[in-house]
């Protein structure tokens, strides 16, 4: 099997990169595809209280071992399976189990710090920013915050405007200069998905 088609999903949170992938899946459906999500390597925080983890900000480069997910890609290149961590989004750290993935034709790896780390970028075939309007991220991390993360209003909206926000701006949005391709709001964007769709299957 020869080495894995590697594409790179960022954008700031609630962008809608997770519609992006979903739509990359569907037109890759004959190619053997993997999809895997930065933030599961969230480091593990099961030395310090809740109280401690709940201060910590996850949307800084420093917490993300995205060292190991290098290691991992570099392991998938070589057509080797990998243990990779699984994290629990409620308790804020890693669960004690892991999960075997295999290698694919097809890797998608998603997260909005992607494009912040050169060797993980300098690794991506394929780099693609969702570039979306901040008042339609902001509600829709709201939403998924509360509805999928076990999280407050209250809690949510802080965490935006302390960290969120100010890392967007440092970190997320310059990363948009390395991209090969950007999708405008989304995936709502028929016009741009289908360019980005017909690219894909030239280059997978």
């Amino acid at each position: 099997m020869s080495k894995p088609f590697f594409i790179g999903v960022t954008g700031g949170s609630g962008s809608g990169k997770t519609t992006v992938v979903a739509n990359l899946t569907k037109v890759l459906k004959n190619h053997s595809v993997l999809c895997i999500s930065h933030d599961d390597y969230y480091r593990d925080q099961d030395h310090l209280p809740m109280s401690e983890r709940e201060k910590t900000n996850y949307d800084h480069p420093d917490s993300l071992e995205t060292d190991l997910l290098v290691k991992h890609l570099k392991e998938l290149a070589k057509n080797q399976s990998v243990q990779k961590p699984t994290y629990d989004f409620s308790h804020h750290t890693r669960l004690k189990t892991t999960e075997n993935i295999t290698p694919a034709k097809v890797v998608i790896i998603e997260g909005i710090l992607l494009f912040e780390n050169k060797e993980l970028r300098d690794m991506l075939d394929l780099k693609v920013f969702v570039d979306t309007d901040p008042d339609i991220r902001v509600l829709r991390r709201i939403e998924r915050d509360i509805k999928e993360r076990g999280r407050t209003f209250e809690f949510t909206v802080d965490q935006y405007k302390k960290f969120t926000r100010p890392m967007h701006l440092e970190f997320v949005e310059p990363s948009k200069r390395y991209a090969d391709i950007i999708v405008p709001e989304g995936g709502h964007n028929n016009v741009a998905l289908d360019l980005l769709l017909a690219r894909v299957k030239e280059l997978a």
